[in-house]
């Protein structure tokens, strides 16, 4: 079995690779850890992107950009010095836009003659929109885009929201089975035959994949799923070509990909299921990236009495009635924030025993959210172990 590099690291990957995928299920964070890279690495050296697929305004705040869209847009040096960032290279960022993407791509492979029908389709509106999976394909062909030309050392790419963290890599398999499903063919296949002229004899009516496409897609009729897949079915091999090249860029010396959780125990589990998928595939992995861990605040040392608090209180000036109360719930709070720093350690050390050998980074939970450059940078310092 293939297994990552030890050597793989975030700081041989910042240096080295081209291509960095923050992959993990939703809300642990990917968005921010991306951002974070991406701001290393410009401020090392590199012409850096991150490539986010988050429909929230965060990233663009973060990096003091009033939006982001679907053009590269580049972050003011000058706004990152005066947030104490003294940048070697360039950081640029672009929010993905799901259907700008679809039209694009189809007006890059699609003839003129068939391409503003092929729009007007619902079901290319489907697939471009709402199909599971289109927002996973169309990210990975954007980032492909983009590295094909070369312009930048590093991309960074902030996989969309998911439930579980594998919907990233079985989603081009998931678009290329419905574009060549068999059924959608069989039943296609006499008017695909007959050409246009057979288009509107047919109607999908009750049958079973009818309401199995009227479940995926709403009430359509079989002249435009033929016309779909009339308009379509010589862009089949492009699809099919591209999620292969993208596969080998995911596996190759260019790419690795940053596995990012929480140390909430069904995140850990998924994490190593993700993990053992990737070194299965042959897909190298520069490091494990715990975040949001709460920290245990007395570092070790036992947890202080009601009595202690009580009297370091009133040493400190609080010598009022209702200070015996208070400290009564600090010590409950200590408590109960020691039980959970506890077990997010015993998560974490059962995701570095099911992660190894991939170097495991851990990231606490701050204050509040990091919404700005020094909030990036600040994570850097965990991420990367240095300032």
């Amino acid at each position: 079995m293939t297994r990552p590099s030890p050597s793989l690291d975030l700081d041989y990957a910042l240096r080295e690779r081209r291509v960095l995928v923050c992959v993990g299920a939703g809300g642990v964070g990917k968005t921010t850890v991306a951002a974070t890279l991406a701001l290393r690495a410009a401020a090392e050296g590199r012409r850096a992107m991150v490539l986010t697929i988050d429909p929230a305004r965060r990233l663009a705040n973060a990096l003091g950009l009033e939006r982001l869209g679907n053009v590269e847009t580049s972050v003011d040096l000058a706004r990152l010095r005066d947030a104490g960032v003294d940048p070697k290279g360039e950081l640029f960022a672009t929010m993905l836009d799901l259907q700008r993407s679809w039209d694009d791509f189809i007006a890059s492979h699609v003839p003129p003659g068939q391409r503003e029908a092929l729009m007007r389709n619902r079901f290319y509106q489907t697939l471009s929109s709402a199909l599971a999976g289109s927002q996973e394909y169309i990210a990975t062909e954007r980032l492909y885009e983009i590295h094909s030309r070369g312009e930048y050392d590093l991309l960074v790419l902030d996989t969309p929201p998911t439930s579980h963290a594998l919907d990233f890599l079985d989603a081009p398999r998931r678009i290329l089975d419905f574009l060549d499903q068999g059924s959608l063919r069989a039943v296609a296949g006499p008017a695909l035959a007959a050409g246009r002229l057979g288009l509107k004899l047919m109607t999908l009516g009750g049958s079973v994949v009818g309401k199995a496409l009227s479940r995926l897609t709403g009430t359509e009729t079989l002249e435009e799923l033929t016309a779909f897949m009339l308009e379509i079915q010589g862009t089949y091999g492009v699809f099919k070509d591209r999620a292969a090249k993208v596969k080998a860029l995911f596996s190759s010396d260019d790419a690795a990909f940053v596995l990012v959780t929480s140390a909430h125990a069904a995140n850990v589990d998924e994490a190593i299921f993700f993990h053992q998928r990737l070194v299965d595939e042959g897909i190298p992995v520069a490091g494990v990236v715990a975040n949001r861990v709460h920290p245990d605040f007395l570092d070790g040392a036992p947890t202080p009495t009601a009595e202690e608090l009580a009297a370091a209180l009133a040493t400190g000036g609080f010598a009022d009635p209702g200070r015996p109360r208070l400290s009564e719930r600090l010590a409950v709070t200590l408590e109960e924030s020691r039980a959970i720093a506890g077990s997010d350690r015993r998560s974490l050390e059962r995701l570095a025993r099911g992660t190894r050998p991939s170097p495991l980074r851990e990231v606490p939970r701050f204050d509040s959210d990091l919404y700005d450059l020094p909030g990036l940078w600040e994570m850097g310092r965990h991420l990367l172990q240095r300032g």
